[in-house]
């Protein structure tokens, strides 16, 4: 096959979690931020590693990367001081009493089975025994009779599945865990910690050092994922859905430096992490103005992307109906009007389509947004 023949395929991975940390205490609210961590964020590493050829552009949230590196912070503070983990699924994983009130008890086996039952339960047979049991365990009348055993065991068993397929493969301390099968000890919990806290320590620095060597390219979100054009202008939501209902202010108060803070933060956020300014961004949601591509052309950046489907509707909605082809209006990026900033936009079923295979093979239910 010539190289002209050969289908151009830039893959923009979206990593991406919301701010599950409580802005007052620090307590963790849902544990997904560590979860997809030790899971698909290690493994996408580990994949980028394997081929060295491999080539892709990476993109994160800062409140991700700041909660990643809180997260490996609490649990080298637990396993060195002492100090309190601020998760409560995790800080279950290593309790030496498990709570004695049935409704604590119910409320941690429940958090264990929210995971896929397809590829994370069923595969393992020793984690589908515990699931079984589990309806009893949370029922009213019967709670009262789980043993501390059955709880170390399913937490045990819930971060076994978790764990990325390369660290399964690679990593004896896991494997004898598995091999194990159940009657985990403390020292045992506290030993799967420690992998735990190993994956988030390093997975950022995994990142940084495959950009270093120019496999990856590096780009960002604006810190708080914000809906940037919202922010600038409700009006310009006509301009994809003439008829969408729009709040009654004129505008979000103080709408256009929130945005810029949000940019400037996010840069600032990526540089603190990864030592280098990101030349690109992917805009929350792939969400984007004329005004915001233009805000982020003046903070520095070179590049943006979004969605099929936000190219389609500013097209249409610029008299310029798009081909059937989509090679015809798709696969190019766009000039944004004296800006010097170039976007560029997915193919939403090719994106799709990619996402659902490598969750599929991924062991998980997560799509594009890791």
């Amino acid at each position: 096959m010539s190289d002209d023949a050969r289908l151009k395929v830039v893959l923009c991975w979206h990593m991406h979690q919301p701010q599950y940390r409580d802005p007052i205490d620090g307590r963790y609210q849902l544990p997904w931020t560590y979860l997809h961590a030790i899971k698909d964020y290690v493994d996408m590493a580990a994949h980028l590693e394997a081929v060295p050829a491999a080539r892709a552009v990476i993109n994160f949230a800062p409140i991700l990367l700041e909660q990643i590196e809180d997260y490996a912070g609490q649990v080298r503070g637990y396993l060195t001081d002492g100090l309190a983990l601020r998760d409560p699924l995790l800080a279950a994983l290593t309790n030496v009493a498990f709570p004695p009130d049935v409704e604590s008890r119910r409320a941690l086996v429940q958090a264990c089975m929210r995971t896929n039952e397809k590829n994370l339960i069923k595969r393992f047979p020793p984690y589908q025994h515990l699931a079984d049991l589990a309806a009893h365990a949370t029922e009213q009348d019967t709670a009262i009779y789980v043993s501390d055993q059955y709880m170390a065991d399913i937490l045990v068993w819930h971060h076994l599945a978790w764990l990325g397929e390369t660290v399964r493969r690679e990593d004896r301390r896991v494997q004898q865990l598995i091999e194990k099968g159940s009657g985990y000890s403390l020292h045992e919990r506290r030993e799967l910690l420690g992998v735990i806290g190993e994956l988030l320590a390093g997975v950022i620095a995994r990142y940084a050092r495959l950009a270093q060597n120019g496999q990856i390219e590096l780009s960002v979100t604006p810190y708080a994922h914000p809906i940037m054009p919202l922010l600038l202008d409700f009006e310009c939501a006509r301009e994809a859905t003439p008829e969408v209902q729009l709040p009654h202010n004129a505008a979000y108060p103080g709408g256009a430096e929130q945005v810029r803070w949000h940019i400037r933060q996010g840069i600032e956020t990526f540089q603190n992490h990864f030592g280098r300014t990101p030349a690109g961004c992917w805009p929350s949601e792939g969400a984007v103005s004329l005004a915001c591509l233009k805000l982020l052309a003046e903070s520095g950046f070179t590049w943006a992307a979004s969605g099929e489907g936000v190219l389609r509707n500013s097209l249409m909605q610029s008299g310029h109906a798009p081909h059937a082809m989509k090679e015809t209006w798709l696969y190019r990026p766009y000039a944004v009007a004296e800006s010097g900033l170039a976007c560029f936009f997915r193919d939403d079923g090719l994106s799709d389509l990619i996402g659902f295979t490598y969750s599929d093979w991924h062991a998980d239910d997560a799509v594009n947004d890791l």
